[in-house]
């Protein structure tokens, strides 16, 4: 199984954790682990939340550039 999004790879870079977006987002941080795991996907509203918080362009978070 391939990797959707790079949320685990962006917040390293952010020096920013998964507990913090877990915390700003009001989600249970079981979640935010699976989506930096790639166990599950955060929707498209969620994605641009992130996005906003990271300070970054949603599309950085997602991979798959063929």
């Amino acid at each position: 199984m391939r990797d959707l999004n790079r949320i685990k790879v962006v917040l390293v870079e952010k020096k920013r954790t998964a507990k913090w977006l877990a915390e700003e987002l009001g989600k249970n941080p079981a979640t935010v682990s699976k989506w930096c795991t790639n166990v599950s996907q955060p929707d498209l509203y969620t994605l641009d939340k992130i996005a906003t918080l990271l300070d970054i362009d949603k599309r950085e978070l997602i991979t798959g550039k063929d």
